[in-house]
């Protein structure tokens, strides 16, 4: 696994990243530090980080998948063409099956192994990006951020966590979540703070 030996190095990357989000003024480029961060943290080949709406949605503000080379959104200049997903259906039913909105509406972090083999969610949508691209979505943490008031502002989704030494796709480690749990509320409240 990736381990107890980088954790002196994961630990300084998180203190990094908490600082400079106290320190930056533009909104895209802290939303980008936060996905960046948490990947970095993680050794995660992909993330996505959502913003949560008053309209009850989530809507995407940043992806980046490495082995891909696939950047949208924050200072990319490049759309974001998804739709945002709802968190509730047209008879107010809670959108249970998406990840990202079952870690809103239960206020937890989910660690989904291999999406492929995960129950409960439906990954319809990350298979039939997976048949396009030849990628293999395999481990999702999707951890929601929260900021000091108790409002879920954000969600992030990080995706293919990688061993440090030989890169191969492994589950997001214990240590990997506390983590980014760590890091998505420093940086709820530090984009609350901003707004």
């Amino acid at each position: 696994m990736s381990g107890r030996h980088d954790l002196p190095q994961r630990i300084e990357k998180l203190i990094e990243v908490g600082l400079a989000l106290s320190s930056e003024t533009d909104t895209p480029r802290l939303l980008e530090m936060i996905l960046l961060g948490a990947k970095a943290i993680t050794n995660a080949d992909g993330g996505t980080l959502y913003s949560v709406h008053e309209d009850g949605s989530a809507r995407m503000e940043i992806i980046r998948t490495d082995s891909l080379d696939f950047a949208m959104g924050g200072t990319t200049g490049t759309a974001i063409p998804f739709a945002p997903i709802p968190l509730y259906d047209d008879e107010g039913r809670p959108n249970q099956n998406n990840v990202v909105t079952c870690a809103i509406l239960e206020e937890r972090t989910i660690n989904i192994p291999d999406a492929y083999h995960a129950e409960g969610f439906d990954f319809s949508g990350t298979r039939k990006f997976d048949e396009l691209t030849g990628y293999r979505s395999t481990s999702f943490l999707t951890v929601p951020m929260k900021n000091h008031e108790g409002d879920i502002i954000g969600v992030l989704q990080l995706l293919n966590a990688r061993e440090a030494q030989s890169g191969r796709i492994v589950p997001f480690d214990e240590e990997a979540q506390r983590l980014t749990e760590a890091l998505a509320s420093q940086a709820a409240i530090a984009l609350t703070n901003k707004r």
